[in-house]
């Protein structure tokens, strides 16, 4: 085996057919998201969509419960594939070829689980999804065992704790097929459990050297595909008053809720850019909270999108649901994407009373536009505006405070 150097974004070099898998540093400069790992978040695109395309049918047809509950599990396990291979990414990138083919692995194990989703969404029947979820989790574990085996020491341990949690959460996943479908519900709360715990319980000697300015380019890059079914959405608005037989009647509906998704999108962005949120990532102690704290955040940026349709639906009279159920799929999201940002993402850099309450009342503010019919989507990406433009302003006063005071 021969070593490589590393560098930050995998453009330019020549691949090294196998080197010594070993931590990364954290304070590696220039450190980026690499092509392989752009393409994998591009795979994601295909299961978010299938989730969300079941959490608008379920909407649409009255059945809100149903569809936010299978959303809710859906996207848990969309999530979780991806932080999987992100923070061992971060950790232990070599970009070597083995490296490629296991990513190219997972990268197939997601596209199984997003063939999975629709069954699992409507029938409860995940054995397509757990299928996915195997596929992934042996060339993950494959590679963890390769990291132990570079490593020495605590390092090393480290590495067979997460590959030994792996096998064992796995195993119980296949186990949960075979059980009857009452006992469900109850063993994916279980094993979710025991998924999240399985990072404490492998890292809590020793840290994994992941990198905080690429873990945070990573989800912001994650959040970013996570808007664009928004943007999606949006387009579908519009194509949809197009060809109404009556399209005077639908631009007047459609086109308010396409361009208030759009500065909804648009504000959501602004939002959470707004922070240098690596700067906050010390260690796993803030790392943990923030990473999944953003379950909340990628699956409430994915929902505002899939409300936007139900939305649409309601208005070409094509949903079985009121007009305030409707808005209430957007601007529901919508205050829990706010909240949950500042919860876990913003509030760290929030300075005084007035700055800290931005969001949260923002957030509160956009609830009482789901009561005015079609116009709830343009109030609300308003309100979404005005939350931003509000920040802003307390910002650049800040800033100006101390030339004030000399």
């Amino acid at each position: 085996m021969s070593e490589q150097p590393r560098s930050g974004t995998g453009h330019g070099r020549h691949i090294v057919p196998l080197v010594r898998m070993t931590a990364r540093s954290r304070d590696e400069p220039h450190r980026a998201a690499t092509p392989l790992e752009l393409f994998f978040d591009l795979c994601f695109v295909v299961a978010v969509a299938q989730a969300g395309a079941r959490l608008v049918h379920a909407v649409a047809e009255g059945d809100a419960g149903h569809g936010i509950t299978g959303y809710l599990f859906v996207f848990f396990a969309i999530y979780w594939a991806w932080v999987n291979f992100t923070w061992f990414a971060s950790a232990y990138d070599c970009d070597d070829v083995p490296y490629r083919l296991a990513t190219l692995v997972q990268i197939a194990g997601v596209l199984v689980l997003a063939a999975g989703v629709p069954r699992a969404f409507d029938h409860a029947d995940y054995g397509i999804a757990v299928l996915g979820y195997l596929i992934m989790r042996v060339a993950l574990t494959l590679q963890w065992l390769r990291a132990a085996h570079g490593e020495t020491g605590a390092a090393r341990s480290t590495a067979l704790r997460f590959a030994a949690g792996l096998v064992v959460v796995q195993a119980g996943w296949v186990v949960l097929l075979w059980l009857p479908d009452a006992a469900w519900t109850w063993g994916f709360l279980l094993l979710a459990a025991a998924e999240l715990a399985v990072p404490v319980f492998a890292e809590h000697r020793h840290e994994t050297s992941w990198h905080p300015h690429h873990i945070a380019e990573r989800y912001g890059l994650f959040t970013i595909i996570m808007l664009g079914e928004t943007i999606a959405a949006a387009t579908v608005a519009v194509q949809s008053a197009i060809d109404a037989p009556d399209e005077s009647a639908a631009l007047d509906k459609l086109l308010p809720i396409a361009a208030g998704g759009l500065v909804i999108v648009f504000a959501a962005f602004w939002i959470y850019f707004a922070v240098p949120i690596h700067e906050h990532l010390a260690s796993n102690r803030q790392a943990f909270v923030w990473g999944y704290g953003h379950y909340l955040i990628f699956g409430s940026a994915a929902a505002i999108g899939a409300g936007i349709e139900v939305a649409v639906e309601e208005a070409t009279h094509h949903a079985h649901i009121s007009t305030l159920a409707a808005s209430l799929a957007v601007t529901v999201p919508t205050a829990l994407f706010m909240i949950t940002v500042w919860a876990v993402h913003a509030r760290h850099f929030k300075r005084g009373a007035a700055q800290h309450l931005v969001l949260p009342v923002g957030a509160l503010l956009v609830l009482p536009t789901s009561f005015a019919g079609h116009w709830a989507v343009p109030l609300a990406g308003l309100v979404a505006a005005c939350t931003v433009a509000t920040g802003v302003y307390l910002v650049a006063t800040e800033a100006r405070a101390p030339e004030v005071r000399r």
